[in-house]
């Protein structure tokens, strides 16, 4: 669940900000296109030769090269990491055992963390880090929802994680970002979009128009800042392919949404793109 997000100069705009005497931030515009692929054929780099503003792939994985080659195309990179839990097999945190809640339903390699914990926001401040020396122009912080977590057959996230924690700790996230430059996308966690729209630059969601959410993601909008999101199908015919088009295609103009219909692996396997909104 670890991606870096691409955007491109070209078809993607977006202004330069400053905030209280930080870097200047480039930021994507509500009409940027995108691209997500997480996982790559064996250890293959992601595929880049889809014309649109936005790529979103994984920040540790991905190699110099591909970051270096987008930016000399003229595109803007933003970098997507896990802000929200410990992953097995990644060397980048060194997480305790009192840091570590329960594991997340459906990813029994990854569990949540403690946002209050000194020393997890001591390894998400090394990610951010990572960021900018990677030259990523932004970041999304994912796994920021476990206050809403029933995992694990029905128990909590394991550690007591309230509202109150995750707005307290996606704020100073918001901060630190800017602080160095960086812009940043609040991923998934609905309930406080209203709240964080102001503070965040763009959002990412999954599946909003399935479950009936994309509502929620307005303050996004409204403020003329895009909501990427990705409905997960998988058909087995291209006239299945085509009327899913459609009609996810139709409820993503009407919200304004820049919906990608996706494989759930997101191998770059299947991609249906939906305009951008006007």
């Amino acid at each position: 669940m670890i991606a870096l997000l691409v955007l491109a100069a070209v078809g993607c705009g977006g202004g330069d900000e400053r905030s209280n005497g930080a870097p200047e931030r480039r930021t994507p515009a509500a009409d940027a296109t995108w691209q997500w692929q997480l996982s790559t054929p064996d250890g293959d780099p992601p595929n880049i030769g889809y014309d649109v503003g936005v790529y979103d792939l994984d920040l540790v994985e991905t190699p110099q090269a591909t970051i270096d080659a987008l930016h000399d195309d003229g595109r803007r990179v933003i970098c997507y990491f896990s802000a929200g839990s410990s992953e097995v097999g990644r060397d980048d945190g060194n997480f305790t055992d009192a840091d570590q809640g329960n594991v997340l339903d459906g990813w029994p390699d990854e569990r949540w963390v403690d946002l209050a914990s000194a020393n997890v926001r001591s390894i998400m401040s090394d990610r951010l880090d990572l960021a900018v020396n990677k030259g990523c122009d932004g970041v999304e912080p994912d796994n920021t929802d476990g206050y809403r977590s029933t995992d694990g057959g029905g128990s909590s996230n394991g550690l007591g994680l309230t509202e109150a924690d995750t707005r307290s700790y996606l704020r100073w996230l918001g901060e630190e970002a800017h602080r160095r430059g960086l812009a940043i996308g609040l991923k998934n966690t609905l309930g406080l979009a209203d709240d964080l729209a102001g503070e965040f630059d763009f959002a990412v969601n999954e599946q909003c128009h399935r479950y009936g959410e994309c509502a929620e993601l307005a303050p996004f909008l409204e403020r003329g800042k895009p909501v990427f999101n990705a409905e997960y199908v998988d058909p087995d015919t291209a006239a299945e392919a085509e009327r899913q088009r459609k009609a996810t295609c139709a409820e993503a103009m009407a919200a304004g949404t820049t919906t990608l219909i996706l494989p759930l692996d997101l191998d770059d396997s299947y991609r249906n793109a939906c305009p951008a909104p006007k």
